[in-house]
């Protein structure tokens, strides 16, 4: 039998009683991590600013995330690999949204 950190308040996967408690753990904390970036983007949406978010930030955890999906195929495990992919795509969404209301589009004026 294996033995988890905070097995006492949790089955281990070896419990035979039904659904796998480490599984909807895994799914909670899959939900609560895929949406994390979600107020902010849906704040950069309302007030088309980006004044205090860092591109860097959006960057590295892309970069952080890209890898956990590969991490995932690699291991074979869905809920890893589904949640960072969806992840990544709103941080695509995210970098999107910066660049647009950044003025990363916006034509510079011509010199005359």
């Amino acid at each position: 039998m294996r033995v988890y950190f905070f097995s006492f308040l949790l089955h281990s996967r070896d419990a035979e009683d039904g659904m796998d408690t480490w599984l909807l753990v895994g799914g909670i904390a899959a939900l609560l991590t895929t949406f994390g970036f979600l107020p902010q983007i849906l704040k950069m949406y309302r007030t088309r600013s980006v004044e205090d978010v860092s591109p860097v930030t959006f960057i590295q955890f892309m970069a952080g995330v890209g890898l956990w999906a590969f991490y995932g195929i690699h291991i074979g495990d869905a809920i890893v690999t589904v949640a960072n992919i969806v992840t990544f795509g709103t941080l695509v969404i995210a970098i999107s949204l910066y660049a647009h209301f950044g003025g990363f589009f916006r034509r510079s004026p011509r010199c005359s």
